[in-house]
């Protein structure tokens, strides 16, 4: 089960559990599954208060699979499925990155609008001035957390870099070259190809001499692994990388972004303080941009100093994915803005106007990144951008929840299917949102939970699926769990369910009462004259329809409603003379359901009667109980009367001992003769007494309701008003049976005044045909009364 995964640590024995889930067809997803309760356990555990704290555990349930997959990933390969489902909780797990750090950004910043105080005076610092910048403005605080969120996304990525470290810790640079330098010195021989022949920093670009190749190969190499640091914002670990490989004039050129703050011109302290950042930020920069179109240096060292200097078309010369070049243009948008303020506010040296006026005026805003992002030359990066964790992250950072949920409808509606933790992962942000108070579309937040949720019932998750349907309006909820209910069909799991929904919030009563409507409504038969030929054999749908009534015997408080359904289904199986199947529906009713319905009525301190439905349904219950006890005894009656006891045949000419058994045998027959009379009068009584007492029902008669203040249920009394035309004439021709096979022809005759008599109106049941076969009957009574010497009442004649 996947419950049994909750609170596996692949730490403990890691070879073991991979070695059995790499035997199964996917082991990734196998691995994962129990991401599916652990979410909710999480989600149910933080009030709604604690949304950030919630979002955090997401991130830690998410790494920890993500770890978990990594070894079977080695195993499986990386095109495996395995493979897929790492990457999709990788990419999930960025996703609850992305919208934690925004968010909280978003709410605490709604937050403080309205006690927002004013802002510093103008200062002559540019760290202070940008500073307030991102206080003031919402989109340069963002764009930052948006770079802030690419770069610790490829932060994971690199790892550990020691072992590259490792590989460029010397202490010399360009030592290939130093060593045919110091040939050429000591050797008279020419180098057979030109080198550099100074060893500064700019020799090779000022003598246009190249280096030995394998000071080449390593350069490339350094500066491709320099530009992976600052991608993932690892400035100080690249400055330390080029210190260790002996550069570090290149660590010093990675320095001066820093914004100059001198704290000694506002302390008023006498004591002074050191002096933060770049006093000549601009014409450090001014370089940096210099050095990124200089077409003959390495494309990584370009964009080494693109990405220092704000130059977006140098930088997005080495971004290959989707999430670099995203960086690139947000780290670009900063960076635009953040000059832009301090130009306005005067702070910038004339050094920048060496800058392109396109760089210096650019509008960017975060619509226009994916704007040009749509626009890509690269087929990667186009065929990433609809990737559909890429479109979430895109509509989360433009706060775009209208595109959002149209984009979660159109998958909705695509034929493909959706990867289960991806549905997983929308249901749950859809969940936050809410949390937040957003103003979500809500039918597509439905549509989201209803397609999760049937991806729980195929896993029958029972309790994922109450928790998740009690999202859902109160009305949709109950028809959702309703329908789940359905499947169940062991009693121990439907107690369970019933229990959980009732954790969940929902509506047990109304949850148990659409399952028993919808079941037994299920097909449309009608009811159906008792002169036709019917199937009376309980068939399997039969079945389901008696089983259903254990939804509403779970809960004593259901009894009344149990009672109602269970009339319900008894009325459609008596019409279809399925007495077997009604008898079962009857019997799954507790023998004290009346009793507990009026204690219950009792406790609730009413003083008034018990409600019209309720007495009715009371009453239904036991006219059904007194037909089906009617049939049961005409059941037993007729089998009786069938196991006649045989009279044993005289052997002629017999010899005398034959004589003797033949006797012995023909006083056996005779005792059981008498006693099977004996029966059949007995049985001949209590079928008679039983018949009666439907056809005499008491208060109005069979299958009429007492109390007529009760809500109109025209369906209802349609059916009970045909059951009174199917079922009375249907026992009365049988108990005419009974009477006229045990020779009580008088009494067969005496019916006649119960039909016919005004106080029960029995006659108003029967159609002309069966009133013209049952006067029929009752002349065939006569005649024979007539033929024993009576007159055709069954009277002496009076001479």
């Amino acid at each position: 089960p996947l419950s049994g995964l909750a609170d596996t640590t692949f730490t403990d024995d890691i070879s073991n559990l991979s070695s059995a889930l790499l035997k199964e067809d996917d082991p990734g997803e196998a691995a994962a599954a129990s991401l599916f309760p652990e979410f909710l356990a999480s989600f149910l555990k933080h009030s709604s208060s604690a949304v950030f704290e919630l979002l955090e555990e997401y991130q830690a349930l998410c790494q920890d699979k993500v770890d978990s997959l990594q070894s079977l990933v080695l195993r499986a390969g990386q095109s495996s499925k395995t493979a897929g489902v790492r990457w999709l909780l990788q990419q999930e797990n960025a996703t609850w990155r992305l919208v934690t750090s925004l968010y909280r950004d978003r709410v605490q910043s709604a937050l403080e609008d309205d006690i927002m105080t004013d802002l510093a005076a103008p200062s002559e610092s540019e760290k202070v001035v940008v500073d307030q910048l991102f206080q003031r403005d919402a989109v340069v605080r963002q764009s930052q957390l948006v770079v802030d969120w690419l770069e610790s996304i490829a932060k994971d990525q690199i790892g550990d870099f020691s072992d590259n470290i490792e590989y460029y810790a010397k202490n010399v640079c360009w030592e290939n070259t130093l060593h045919a330098l110091k040939l050429r010195r000591t050797s008279s021989a020419g180098l057979t190809v030109p080198l550099v022949t100074e060893l500064d920093p700019d020799a090779p670009l000022r003598q246009q001499r190249p280096l030995a190749d394998l000071d080449r190969e390593d350069d490339a190499r350094l500066l491709k692994n320099l530009f992976s640091l600052i991608r993932a914002g690892m400035t100080e670990e690249a400055q330390r990388l080029c210190k260790r490989c002996g550069q570090a004039w290149r660590a010093a050129t990675l320095e001066g972004w820093k914004l100059y703050h001198d704290p000694n011109m506002t302390s008023g302290s006498a004591e002074l303080q050191p002096v933060e950042g770049n006093p000549h930020r601009g014409i450090w920069k001014a370089c940096c941009w210099r050095l990124s179109e200089e077409e003959q240096l390495n494309r990584y060292e370009r964009a080494i100093y693109a990405a220092l200097s704000g130059n977006l078309k140098q930088l997005l010369g080495v971004c290959e994915s989707w999430e670099d070049c995203v960086w690139a243009f947000f780290r670009v948008t900063v960076d635009s803005l953040v000059e832009q303020e301090l130009r306005s506010s005067g702070m910038s040296q004339q050094e920048l106007d060496a800058l392109p006026r396109e760089y210096l005026e650019a509008n960017w805003t975060m619509e226009k990144v994916f704007e040009e992002l749509q626009a890509s030359e690269s087929k990667r990066v186009l065929q990433e951008t609809r990737e559909h964790y890429h479109l979430i992250q895109k509509f989360v950072i433009l706060g775009d929840l209208d595109g959002l949920l149209e984009e979660f409808s159109d998958w909705l509606t695509d034929s493909k299917p959706l990867p289960s933790h991806l549905l997983r992962f929308m249901a749950h942000l859809v969940l936050f949102y809410r949390s937040l108070g957003m103003a979500l579309k809500e039918e597509v937040c439905v549509d989201v939970l209803k397609a999760y949720l049937a991806l729980l019932v195929v896993a029958q998750q029972s309790d994922l699926v109450a928790s998740f349907s009690s999202q859902l309006p109160a009305e949709l909820a109950t028809a959702q769990f309703a329908e789940y209910l359905q499947t169940v069909s062991q009693s121990e799991e439907r107690r369970r369910c019933l229990q959980l929904a009732a954790e969940a919030g929902l509506d047990v009563a109304a949850v148990t009462k659409l399952v028993v409507e919808t079941v037994r409504e299920r097909d449309d038969t009608e009811f159906t004259h008792h002169n036709m030929t019917l199937d009376t054999a309980t068939t399997q749908e039969d079945q389901r329809k008696i089983d259903v009534i254990d939804w509403l015997l779970f809960d004593p408080a259901h009894r009344a409603e149990a009672l109602k359904q269970s009339n319900a289904i008894m009325r459609k199986f008596l019409a279809l003379q399925k007495h077997d199947a009604a008898k079962a529906v009857f019997s799954k009713v507790p023998e004290d359901s009346m009793r507990e319905i009026y204690r219950q009525w009792a406790g609730l301190s009413q003083a008034t009667p018990l409600p019209a439905e309720d007495e009715n349904a009371i009453r239904e219950h036991l006219c059904i109980r007194a037909y089906l006890e009617a049939h049961e005894a005409f059941t037993d009656w007729f089998r009786h009367s069938s196991s006649a006891p045989q009279k044993p045949a005289p052997a002629p000419q017999a010899k005398f001992t034959e004589r003797v058994a033949n006797e012995m045998r023909e006083k056996e027959y005779e005792a059981d003769h008498a006693a099977w009379s004996c029966r059949l009068d007995v049985l001949t009584e209590d079928v008679k007494e039983r018949i009666y007492n439907v056809l005499l029902f008491v208060d109005g008669g069979w299958m009429v309701d007492n109390r007529q203040d009760s809500s109109l249920d025209s369906e209802r009394s349609l059916q009970m008003s045909a059951l009174r035309s199917l079922c009375l004439p249907r026992l009365v021709f049988l108990l005419l049976s009974v009477l006229q096979s045990c020779r009580r022809h008088q009494e067969a005759l005496r019916l006649c005044d119960i039909i016919s008599s005004d106080q029960h109106r029995l006659y108003k049941v029967f159609t002309k045909e069966d009133l013209r076969r049952f006067l029929q009957k009752l002349r065939e009574s006569s005649l024979l009364l007539l033929d024993s010497g009576l007159d055709p009442l069954g009277y002496e004649l009076q001479a």
